[in-house]
């Protein structure tokens, strides 16, 4: 099943999309709100399924050509966003060009960090910023969206209240992150808005590609039109989705809706740090990756971060080509206070 959300008002108008994405249909007579309807999601999924088979069927005279451009987050706004970071080799990569080994107790006990999620960004809508000497970057994700989990769950418990999974653009401005990290409190002003996949789907979408909790399918980025990664989002997660979860609700519980994101998807590519794409590799989900390697091979890094003006688009498709999530598509755009 696919849903997205319509823009309308803070949280959206719920929708069954197609299959193919092509088309439709209202779903606000089952739950106004994609959050409504994972508030009930015991009582709301058979109808929601049903309506997703019938628009598939092209039984629903009701259904409309999907625009895009009309979504908002699937969650416009969400009670709870926590950002993991389940691919080691992108946290090691970071410490290595500062010159830091990895810490042992990374490879069994995740980091995770809590963020803003009063108000997501359409998958279309674009990134303002008011300073480019911010450090502007995109990062390529995987997240889940959560049922109700108890406090302390297991991680058997976790897996069974994954409700849907989305892509993530987890924008950071990777200038302010050093001074805002040696406070020691963490990420605020230099986590901003995040953006997510015009469509949420069911894990059941995914296959045989949903396994062991992992997505196991490439996160295609271009970046300014060109390929700049197509790393593997089941491929050196050392952290699968429950166990992101089961971390996050050791001392609290988590509401229904809540999104847990994998982190940046990073691969080794069989190689030391791995390569880009031009190169033969799977590239990156991240300027900051190539930052890193440029740093560590040549004692400093030359490519640049995002400029106003700069295009990133994040996607995911199965192996026949098609589109699951939809795109997101944006860019950077210099912020103006009114």
């Amino acid at each position: 099943m696919k849903l997205a959300s319509m823009k309308q008002g803070r949280d959206g108008l719920l929708l069954v999309v197609s299959k193919d994405l092509g088309q439709a249909v209202p779903a606000n007579d089952i739950a106004p709100t994609l959050q409504a309807a994972l508030d009930d999601w015991a009582d709301c999924e058979a109808a929601l399924q049903q309506r997703y088979r019938e628009l598939n069927s092209g039984d629903r005279p009701d259904a409309f050509r999907l625009e895009m451009e009309q979504l908002a987050s699937p969650l416009p706004r969400a009670y709870q966003w926590a950002d993991g970071s389940a691919y080691v080799n992108h946290v090691e990569l970071v410490r290595k060009a500062r010159g830091a080994e990895i810490p042992e107790s990374f490879w069994h006990d995740p980091l995770m960090y809590q963020g803003g999620s009063d108000s997501f960004l359409g998958p279309r809508e674009p990134i303002r910023i008011a300073d480019t000497t911010w450090g502007i970057d995109f990062e390529g994700e995987v997240a889940v969206v959560t049922g109700d989990v108890p406090m302390g769950c297991s991680i058997e418990q976790a897996a069974g209240q994954i409700r849907l999974l989305m892509l993530v653009n987890d924008v950071s401005l990777r200038g302010l992150i050093p001074a805002e990290l040696a406070k020691g409190f963490g990420f605020f002003q230099s986590k901003p808005s995040s953006a997510f996949s015009p469509v949420a789907v069911t894990p059941d979408e995914l296959g045989d590609h949903w396994q062991d909790g992992r997505v196991s399918l490439p996160l295609l980025v271009d970046y300014n039109g060109q390929p700049f990664g197509k790393a593997n989002a089941g491929v050196d997660m050392t952290f699968n989705f429950p166990q992101l979860i089961a971390h996050a609700a050791k001392t609290r519980p988590l509401g229904a809706g809540t999104i847990i994101g994998s982190g940046t998807v990073s691969n080794k590519q069989n190689t030391e740090w791995g390569s880009a794409i031009a190169d033969g590799g799977v590239g990156y989900s991240c300027i900051a990756e190539v930052r890193m390697i440029e740093t560590i091979n040549n004692g400093k890094p030359t490519t640049p971060f995002m400029g106003f003006g700069d295009t990133i688009r994040i996607r995911m498709e199965d192996p026949a080509g098609n589109n699951i999530f939809g795109d997101i598509d944006q860019q950077v755009e210099q912020y103006q206070a009114s």
